[in-house]
């Protein structure tokens, strides 16, 4: 969450990542009893979950995702709407203009079709909220480490992102179009 945005260049390369290893999943089986924390409707790939800046290493021109184990069923969708938040930094208070340029460059790089692209939206607002829900209900319940992150401002962080995603649903409809 600390790391600041990324150029749209790095993004593109990103998205081009991001689709591989999507890609690579396509046809292996995905298990019915497999429990992931925050679970897709109806899952068809088996995907990282948390392909975000936090679980990026960037060495020079390498880029490695780490952070595996919360990797499962999931879809294309849903994997890829968390990654776009993250990725274009669409979080609370950043510049609209700025964020849509790098949510294209993310997306440009992932090769989205029409179809992800016109669903994406919707679905970030909905991944976004799931995110701060797991997180309330983690520190209501006291799950850890998700319980203490709501109170160190994972909590906040997600609530600012979903109402930043929400309110500019527009914004992102048209760039996407």
């Amino acid at each position: 969450m600390d790391r600041g945005p990324l150029d749209e260049s790095l993004l593109r390369r990103i998205g081009a990542l991001v689709r591989t290893i999507h890609d690579a999943s396509v046809g292996l089986p995905v298990p019915d009893a497999w429990e992931v924390l925050l679970p897709a409707d109806r899952p068809n790939l088996l995907c990282h979950n948390d392909l975000a800046t936090w679980n990026l290493i960037i060495d020079g021109e390498r880029l490695v995702f780490i952070d595996w184990d919360g990797s499962g069923p999931s879809t294309r969708l849903w994997d890829l709407a968390y990654a776009a938040i993250s990725f274009a930094h669409l979080f609370a208070d950043e510049d609209l203009d700025v964020a849509v340029g790098r949510l294209v460059a993310f997306l440009d790089g992932y090769d989205a079709d029409d179809v992800l692209r016109a669903a994406l939206p919707t679905t970030m607002a909905r991944r976004a909220h799931a995110m701060h829900d797991l997180l309330r209900r983690s520190h209501e319940s006291g799950r850890q480490p998700w319980g203490s992150m709501y109170v160190e401002g994972h909590g906040e962080h997600w609530n600012g992102a979903t109402v930043f995603i929400a309110r500019h649903e527009q914004a992102w409809r048209r760039a996407l179009s």
